[in-house]
């Protein structure tokens, strides 16, 4: 069964564009480095919740969206492998600057997932 790296973050909607290409170049990079799929999703039809809910998860804010997004593995060891690569990019480097970054990563969600069912 595949492997996938989950992503929600909140991106201010002025900086949509930006965050998109960079997401674009990211996306290249991992892709290069053998990921499977990489994919970046922005809300849509996303409420915030009584209890639970994408904005509330990253604590969204006035003129801010909830990006969601996933980058797909063969396998944890697959996904090991290609993020140690991906990291020593130097094209990523440029990237990580958190102050040039277009939305606040400290409000990031990530983790990554063993698929259960894949129809």
């Amino acid at each position: 069964m595949p492997y996938v790296d989950g992503f929600v973050l909140p991106v201010p909607k002025k900086n949509l564009a930006a965050y998109r290409r960079i997401a674009q170049k990211a996306g290249k990079i991992w892709r290069e480095h053998g990921a499977l799929e990489y994919r970046e999703c922005v809300a849509d039809d996303v409420k915030p919740g009584k209890h639970t809910s994408f904005p509330q998860s990253v604590k969204l804010k006035a003129g801010e969206v909830v990006v969601f997004s996933w980058i797909v593995y063969k396998t944890r060891a697959h996904r090991d492998r290609v993020n140690a690569k991906v990291m020593k990019d130097p094209r990523l480097a440029s990237m990580m600057d958190p102050k040039a970054m277009p939305f606040d990563g400290k409000r990031m969600i990530y983790g990554g997932f063993k698929v259960m069912l894949d129809l």
